[in-house]
């Protein structure tokens, strides 16, 4: 590997004079090259052009002080060496210029002399790998003219104290954006530790998808908190549902107008584009957007300036988008309400939040977080207990708890509950009565499915209960039901084996049935006192 080294001319410390004294002092460029323990392949010497004299003479004793290194001048041409934008700008000029091969050369960059703006734009871009190297610091030193240097790697990686530092940060962004739930779904961890990455490092459009309910407001919400809390963005949130948006009102809302723009408009308005102005704009629904709102829409993603109604001016506005949506957005392209064009710009960082029923291991945080709030907002802690927790859980795992709106659903149960709680006590009776709110809630998307789960809940226990399909569900339910309407063992078998016990020479019903019952470990006499 050879060693390339970058650094910029010292109008100070590489200046000693013109007479033969010069090689007597520490001179930064010229001294680097001294170290027999570091040898030098290439230099590349950034000046600019007022410090031409001093150049050539810094770089003919490099050449005199280290034969075998190629000394290569590169010239930058800011006005002004303290104006940051100028310096960047220039030497960000020379990192697109210069062919960089990491595979053959090392490269280091030589920070030491150049105003501390120049060092500060080098560090940048050596830390952003547009220079893919390593920091060279060197100092004076009594030892002698070519004094000392240290490399200094820009790998945080390699230090263990940063790296575990970096480990902890990224586990509270997680943390934070599940709202410090411990969730145990996998797939649903992984998406989570992505989107902590993601929201960090960028700030390109991200699609939310996933069913109404899932949380892609919630997240929304988490995600500009996040960055917020970096330092990211200034502005506010600006959240809408684009489904409310119709018609003139929706160009108005999302893009403003001018007093006058149509009848009705009789004052300015600013418009949602603009209030998120270095900050975040979620547009949930954004399928429901109508095809002029999103050819504007797309403009002002990717040139960040759009036109308000009426005006005769474009405005700019720098925000961060993220979009939300249960819609099957490619298939609203294939039917034209969808623009291609604009789906193509969102679908960058694209995160499926999965349903509350796809993700029910949980459910039991996600009931405690729920807890945990309503306690928080009525300034009184509210609990099940073990029983009605018992009960409601086994229900939750149910086939017959839909859970149709995902989250909302669960929050909208515990609010009942907790509120009705007397003594902030969560009773079996208080579950009941949710469980009968809830399943009524749901029956319009039930398919005659006859609700078996209040009359289980109380005879087997919720693992085994959790644990039964809902073909076993619905027989026993069925089961229990006759044995409760009949007065004997024997009664309820003739009118369960009503058919089979007619083709048999000697039947024994009673005896049937309670084998059955005992498969799953309840007796005649104890499904009868449960109704």
């Amino acid at each position: 590997m050879n060693t390339v080294v970058i650094g910029i001319l010292g109008s100070r410390l590489d200046h000693a004079g013109f007479g033969k004294r010069r090689f007597e002092r520490w001179r930064p460029s010229v001294s680097l090259l001294m170290h027999g323990s570091l040898r030098v392949d290439e230099f590349v010497l950034i000046h600019h052009p007022d410090e031409a004299e001093l150049a050539g003479i810094t770089m003919r004793d490099m050449r005199a002080v280290s034969g075998q290194t190629l000394i290569r001048p590169y010239q930058v041409d800011y006005a002004d060496p303290w104006d940051f934008e100028q310096v960047y700008s220039q030497l960000h000029d020379f990192t697109r210029s210069y062919t960089f091969d990491p595979e053959q050369n090392d490269y280091y960059v030589h920070i030491t002399t150049g105003t501390h703006v120049a060092q500060i734009c080098l560090y940048l871009l050596t830390e952003a790998n547009y220079i893919p190297g390593k920091l060279l610091q060197t100092s004076p030193s009594k030892a002698g003219i070519q004094g000392t240097y240290r490399m200094i790697d820009l790998d945080l990686s390699r230090y263990d104290q940063i790296a575990s530092r970096f480990k902890r940060e990224a586990q509270d962004g997680i943390a934070y954006l599940k709202s410090g739930i411990e969730t145990r779904n996998t797939a649903f961890n992984e998406l989570i530790s992505q989107v902590e990455q993601v929201s960090i490092k960028s700030s390109a459009p991200m699609l939310l998808t996933g069913p109404t309910g899932a949380g892609k407001s919630r997240l929304a919400k988490r995600i500009y908190e996040l960055k917020k809390q970096r330092g990211q963005l200034t502005g506010k949130l600006v959240e809408v549902n684009c489904a409310t948006l119709r018609g003139d009102n929706a160009m108005s809302a999302l893009f403003g107008h001018v007093k006058g723009a149509f009848t009705g408009a009789f004052s300015t308005r600013t418009g949602l584009l603009r209030e998120a102005h270095k900050g975040l704009l979620f547009l949930d629904e954004i399928g429901e957007l109508g095809l002029d709102e999103q050819a504007m829409l797309l403009r002002a993603i990717e040139d960040k300036v759009f036109m308000p109604l009426g005006a005769d001016n474009e405005i700019g506005s720098d925000f961060q988008l993220i979009v939300g949506t249960n819609r099957d957005l490619f298939e609203q392209v294939r039917l034209g309400r969808f623009r291609e064009d604009l789906l193509a710009r969102i679908n960058l960082w694209t995160y499926e939040l999965p349903s509350l029923k796809q993700r029910m291991e949980d459910f039991e945080p996600n009931l405690e977080h729920e807890l945990q709030q309503f306690t928080f907002q009525a300034n009184h802690k509210v609990s099940f207990n073990k029983a009605a927790r018992e009960r409601y859980l086994a229900f939750a795992y149910s086939p017959q708890a839909l859970w149709r709106a995902n989250f909302r659903d669960l929050n909208s149960s515990v609010t009942r509950m907790a509120t009705l709680a007397t003594g902030g006590r969560i009773t079996e009776e208080i579950v009941a009565g949710e469980m009968v709110r809830l399943q009524y809630a749901w029956s319009g998307f039930i398919d005659q499915t006859p609700v078996v789960i209040d009359t289980l809940a109380g005879l087997l226990p919720p693992q085994t209960l959790a644990e039964l399909d809902l073909f076993d569900r619905m027989q026993l339910a069925e089961v229990v039901r006759l044995c409760r309407e009949s007065r004997s063992l024997a009664e309820a078998g003739r009118r369960l084996f009503n058919v089979s016990r007619t083709q048999k020479a000697s039947s024994n019903d009673s005896h049937r049935l309670k084998q059955y019952l005992q498969r799953f470990g309840l007796v005649f006499q104890d499904v009868c006192k449960g109704g």
